[in-house]
C-alpha cells in the first residue's frame, strides 16, 4: 500500500465513521435502532449499490471475534455485580441450557420446515440461539425495567456468547462427525477454563492497579481495558472460552473499587461503540442486497419459530427450579435480542468451507433486521403491560464528574407519578438514608433546590445524589413512601421491589 492509499483509506474510515455517528443522532430520534443503520452503511457500501467489493469472511470473521471482545469487556465494565449477584445461577441456567434447547428446537423447526440437512438445521440452531450483547446492554440503558430482570438479561447475554460460539465450531466440521461425548467434554472444559481465566485475570489486575502509581490518570482506563483484552487472548490461546473470561475479567476489575471509575466507563463505552461501528459496517459489507430475497420467507419461519418456540421453551425450561415470576418469564421470551454475534458466527461455517453455509448469511441477516425492526421497539410496550416498569423507579445519571468517583456518589433520577403517595411529603419528612440527598427539584420546567420543608409535588423530577453502599436503602424509601406515604415503615411497608 502507497502512503496516498493509505491517505485514501483513512479518509474513507474517517468519513465512514462520522457519518455513522452522526447519523446515530438521527437514527435514534426517529426510533430506527442505531446498530441496524450500522449495517445499512455497510450495504450501502458493498458491491450492489456504492461498489465496493468486499467477500473476505476470514477478515471479517477475525475482525468480528475482536469487535465481540471489545464489547463484552464494554459491557463488563459497565455491569454492577449488585445488579446482578443474585441473578448468576438463572443467568447460567439460560447462558447453558437455554442455548442447548434453543438450538435445538431450531434446528428442529429448520429441519422439518425448511427441508435444511441436518448439519446446517443445527448451525442455524446454534448461531441463533444467543441474544447479543451489544442489542441487549444499548436497550437495558433505555428501559427502566426492574434491576433483577435488567441483571438477569445482563447477565445472560454476557454468558451466553460462549456456549454459542463453541456449538457452531463443533457444527462446522468438515466432513461432520458429531460424537456426544467429546462435544460435552469440550464445551465443559472451555467454559470452566473460561471462567478461572477470567477471574483470575480480573483479580490480580485489581491487585496489580492498586500497587501501580500511573504517571496520568488516563492511563487507567487503558490498563483496565487492556487487563480484558488479556483475558480473551489468553483463554484463547489456551483452547478456552475467550468471551466468557473477557466478561468475567471486566466485572471483576468493574467492582474492584478501583480508581478513575467513571472515566473507565466512559472510556470502555466509547471503544464499545466504536466496536460496534466497525462491526456492522463490515457485515454490512459481506451482504449483497440482490441475493436476499429467495431467504427472506426462510428468514421470516426461522425467526417466528425463535421468538414464539425456542425462546419461550428455553426461557421455561432453563429457569423451573427457580422463582421468576411468570410475567418476568414472559418478559425475558420477548426480549431475546440478536444482533451482531449472529451474523459474526455465520462467518465460520463459511471460512470451515461447510457447503452452502452461504445461506445461512443471508438467512441471519434478514432474521437480524426484521426483528430487530420488530423486538427492539416493542420492549418498553410489553414491559410496561406487563406491569414490569415501576413508576417509582430510579434512573442512573452518567456524568462526568470526577467529585462524584472520588466520593464513590452516584447520581440518580426519579419522576414522581400522578397517583404516588410522595406527593405533599416534605423533603423532610422523606427521611432518606444519610448521606443521600435530593440536591435538585424540576417542576413544571422550572428548577431549583429544594429546603427541608418543600413539598414535593406529583410530576416532579428528582435529582438525588447518594453513595454505592447506601443507593439500595435510598431506592427502597423512595418506594416505600411512594406506596404507602410517610408513615410507610407503620404500614410494614419497607419498598422492597416486586
Amino acid at each position: 500500500m502507497t502512503l496516498q492509499q493509505l491517505y485514501a483509506a483513512l479518509l474513507i474510515g474517517g468519513l465512514v465513521l462520522l457519518f455513522s455517528i452522526v447519523g446515530t443522532r438521527v437514527a435514534t430520534r426517529v426510533g430506527f435502532p442505531a446498530l441496524l443503520f450500522f449495517l445499512l452503511v455497510g450495504v450501502l457500501l458493498g458491491e450492489d449499490v456504492l461498489g465496493l467489493d468486499f467477500d473476505n469472511a476470514e477478515l471479517a470473521r477475525n475482525v468480528g471475534t475482536a469487535a465481540l471482545a471489545v464489547i463484552l469487556v464494554e459491557g463488563g465494565l459497565t455491569t454492577r455485580f449488585g445488579d446482578i449477584r443474585s441473578m448468576l445461577a438463572p443467568a447460567a441456567a439460560l447462558a447453558t441450557v437455554g442455548v442447548v434447547i434453543s438450538t435445538v428446537v431450531t434446528a428442529v423447526g429448520a429441519h422439518v420446515l425448511l427441508r435444511m440437512d441436518w448439519q446446517l438445521a443445527f448451525l442455524l440452531g446454534a448461531i441463533v440461539s444467543s441474544t447479543d450483547a451489544a442489542a441487549v446492554f444499548s436497550v437495558l440503558r433505555l428501559i427502566p425495567l426492574p434491576r433483577r430482570v435488567a441483571g438477569l438479561l445482563e447477565a445472560e447475554s454476557g454468558f451466553n456468547d460462549a456456549p454459542a460460539v463453541i456449538l457452531v465450531l463443533t457444527f462446522s466440521v468438515v466432513p461432520f462427525v458429531f460424537e456426544p461425548e467429546t462435544a460435552v467434554a469440550v464445551i465443559a472444559y472451555e467454559l470452566i477454563a473460561g471462567v478461572v481465566i477470567g477471574l483470575v485475570c480480573g483479580f490480580v489486575g485489581a491487585v496489580l492497579i492498586r500497587r501501580v502509581a500511573l504517571p496520568a490518570s488516563g492511563l487507567y482506563p487503558i490498563l483496565i481495558f487492556g487487563l480484558g483484552m488479556v483475558a480473551f487472548a489468553s483463554a484463547g490461546t489456551a483452547h478456552a472460552s475467550g468471551f466468557l473470561a473477557a466478561y468475567l475479567a471486566a466485572v471483576v476489575l468493574a467492582n474492584a473499587g478501583l480508581p478513575h471509575r467513571s472515566a473507565t466507563r466512559s472510556f470502555a463505552e466509547g471503544l464499545g461503540w466504536l466496536a460496534q461501528i466497525g462491526l456492522f459496517v463490515i457485515l454490512g459489507l459481506l451482504i449483497n442486497p440482490s441475493e436476499l430475497l429467495p431467504d427472506v420467507v426462510p428468514a421470516i419461519v426461522i425467526g417466528l419459530v425463535l421468538l414464539f418456540v425456542a425462546r419461550p421453551i428455553s426461557v421455561v425450561v432453563s429457569l423451573v427450579a427457580f422463582r421468576i415470576p411468570w410475567r418476568e418469564q414472559l418478559f425475558l421470551s420477548c426480549a431475546g435480542l440478536r444482533g451482531a454475534v449472529p451474523i459474526v458466527l455465520t462467518t465460520f461455517p463459511i471460512v470451515a468451507g461447510v457447503p452452502d453455509s452461504y445461506r445461512l448469511l443471508n438467512i441471519v441477516f434478514v432474521l437480524v433486521v426484521v426483528f430487530t425492526l420488530i423486538q427492539g421497539p416493542s420492549l418498553r410496550p410489553v414491559a410496561r403491560g406487563l406491569g414490569l416498569i415501576s413508576r417509582e423507579t430510579t434512573r442512573e445519571i452518567q456524568v462526568e464528574a470526577a467529585p462524584l468517583d472520588v466520593l464513590d456518589a452516584e447520581l440518580l433520577t426519579m419522576t414522581v407519578a400522578p397517583d404516588s403517595r410522595l406527593h405533599n411529603v416534605t423533603v423532610l419528612e422523606l427521611r432518606l438514608p444519610d448521606p443521600s440527598v435530593i440536591t435538585l427539584i424540576i417542576r413544571d420546567e422550572h428548577t431549583f433546590v429544594p429546603l427541608p420543608d418543600t413539598r414535593i409535588e406529583s410530576g416532579d423530577e428528582l435529582l438525588i445524589v447518594t453513595t454505592s453502599k447506601t443507593r439500595a436503602a435510598a431506592e427502597r424509601r423512595l418506594r416505600a413512601v411512594s406506596r404507602r406515604g410517610k408513615l410507610a415503615y407503620w404500614f410494614g411497608e419497607y419498598g422492597e421491589a416486586h
